[in-house]
């Protein structure tokens, strides 16, 4: 799903576009993936939609008077367990700030923009669902912020996946004049091309009404996850292509990927990996029986049961982002249709938890089974060359401390892979007894990206050399083959022992160009 994308602006709901950089119409309704990352990266330009403005304006209205005549949790009370405290009409001005100032404690290292923007858009997309019920100008800041590039500091550490409260609570004080921003980094432009701006949006005089409308929610943990997919998505595909390169290496067989073996058993992630590996290296749907071996080892036999998983498993945790990204999750909802504030659990993200604990786990396996194929490309029963692709020299060792390498960094990721939902904490006098930890599988998944590069880019680096020293070439209107003359064009050709740090680097980052060459293999 995603958000209608135009090019002018003047836009309401119903406009639509296509995906190229422009204008993000925000909605509260069709917000996917993807146009998080393009507003993260200031590919495109925030423009709340016309109708969702509206409904802010309602429930905002709805919300007051709602505070006004009943008791409205964290409104006329206190939060958590302070819950039962009301707080004295004479006291609702200033409640709302104190309960920023109290809750915007976030600890450990200042976040990075592009998460912190990320979390911003997620938030104003949210806010623009209706059911917040807080002043329709703090959504418009937002997306101001979003378009000049300014962002508020926001510290690590403060989310137990009941609600990014801290962080947020530093926003709304950052809103209010009270926290500090941070200007674009450097070398960042403003969508469009244009110089990004200088300041932060005009302070907000947020009071009672506001406060918890905007922190009641887990937007930094679902902007980082956004993050996290889009990025470890493409990853996937490019590792197939990296595969594809490295079963021509050692004459791999082509059956594993045939039509009839997936039509046997149809897993949608395991078929499409299998179709794709066919489009990839030029393979028939009905492919001849090999002419060497009879089977091939698990890394290319069993690529498309393993990488098909991380497949499904990316499309799970995409569906629950989408829900999440646009959802009134904020406790209380305000129904203005029933001028009624509803306190409820929606902010408690165990679904969140689970699809990014699968999905961490999904790849581990996919990575797990690129260092499988490294191994097979050192040695010379499959490939017929020397041991670790190594040059002529007596006792060269070639690549092989390209497994070390890959085994420690792949360590890092099984770590990572832990399920941050087996977590537990019982906090605010024991009234908040349960904790998802999204937030830490959220970061968790972030951290998977860079170990999952290079233990992807070792693996390029010896199919590559391999395909060198045995003089091989597909055809280059083939995928597999572009892919080949890309790396080819960056990686280095000296065969010698010598530090292979920087090939590791150079392959790592030419994996974004493989994505896009996956991309291209579709039917």
């Amino acid at each position: 799903m995603s958000s209608r994308i135009v090019d002018m602006p003047g836009v309401d709901d119903s406009d639509s576009g296509a995906l190229t950089p422009g204008l993000v119409v925000l909605d509260g309704y069709g917000t996917g993936v993807a146009d998080i990352v393009r507003l993260a990266d200031g590919a495109a330009r925030p423009v709340p939609g016309t109708e969702a403005m509206k409904r802010v304006e309602e429930t905002w209205d709805a919300a007051r008077q709602i505070a006004a005549t009943g008791r409205v949790y964290g409104r006329s009370t206190g939060v958590g367990a302070n819950r039962n405290e009301d707080v004295p009409t004479e006291a609702a001005a200033g409640h709302g700030l104190r309960l920023l100032r109290s809750h915007a404690g976030s600890i450990g290292a200042e976040l990075p923009a592009r998460q912190v923007r990320a979390m911003l858009a997620v938030r104003a997309n949210q806010l623009l669902a209706g059911g917040a019920g807080l002043r329709p100008t703090v959504v418009t800041a937002l997306c101001e912020a979003l378009e000049t590039g300014a962002y508020p500091v926001v510290n690590e550490f403060g989310s137990v996946g009941t609600g990014d409260i801290a962080a947020l609570a530093q926003v709304g004080l950052a809103l209010a004049g009270e926290h500090p921003w941070r200007e674009a980094e450097p070398g960042w432009r403003a969508p469009g091309g244009r110089v990004p701006g200088t300041g932060a949006p005009e302070a907000q005089p947020l009071d009672n009404n506001d406060a918890l409308a905007l922190i009641s929610s887990n937007a930094l943990t679902l902007g980082q996850a956004a993050l996290a997919l889009h990025e470890l998505r493409g990853l996937i595909g490019a590792t197939q292509v990296v595969a594809a390169l490295s079963l021509l290496a050692v004459d791999g067989s082509h059956e594993a990927y045939a039509a009839p073996v997936h039509a046997a058993r149809r897993h949608r992630g395991t078929a499409e990996v299998a179709r794709r590996m066919r489009e990839l290296i030029g393979a028939a749907d009905h492919p001849t029986p090999p002419l060497g071996r009879l089977q091939d080892p698990y890394g290319f036999r069993c690529l498309p049961q393993i990488h098909g998983p991380a497949l499904d498993a990316a499309d799970a945790l995409d569906e629950v982002l989408v829900v999440e990204i646009n959802a009134a999750a904020e406790n209380p909802l305000i129904c203005a249709e029933d001028m009624a504030a509803y306190h409820h659990g929606g902010f408690y993200q165990a679904q969140l938890a689970l699809a990014l604990d699968h999905f961490r786990l999904s790849l581990t396996q996919v990575a797990r089974l690129s260092t499988s194929r490294l191994s097979t490309l050192n040695e010379p029963a499959y490939t017929r060359l020397r041991p670790f692709l190594a040059d002529n020299q007596p006792a060269s060792s070639g690549v092989m401390i390209l497994e070390y390498a890959a085994g420690a960094a792949l360590g890092d990721l099984r770590a990572f892979s832990a399920p941050a939902s087996l977590g537990h904490a019982v906090l605010s006098r024991g009234v908040e007894e349960q904790a998802s930890f999204a937030s830490l599988a959220a970061r968790q998944t972030l951290r998977v990206c860079d170990a999952y590069r290079l233990v992807v880019g070792c693996e390029l680096v010896a199919a590559v050399r391999a395909l060198r020293q045995r003089e091989l070439r597909p055809d280059p209107e083939l995928p597999v083959g572009r892919a080949l003359e890309l790396a080819e064009s960056v990686l280095d050709a000296d065969q010698a022992d010598r530090p292979l740090t920087d090939d590791v680097a150079v392959a790592a980052a030419l994996l974004d160009r493989f994505t896009d060459i996956w991309r291209g293999s579709t039917a």
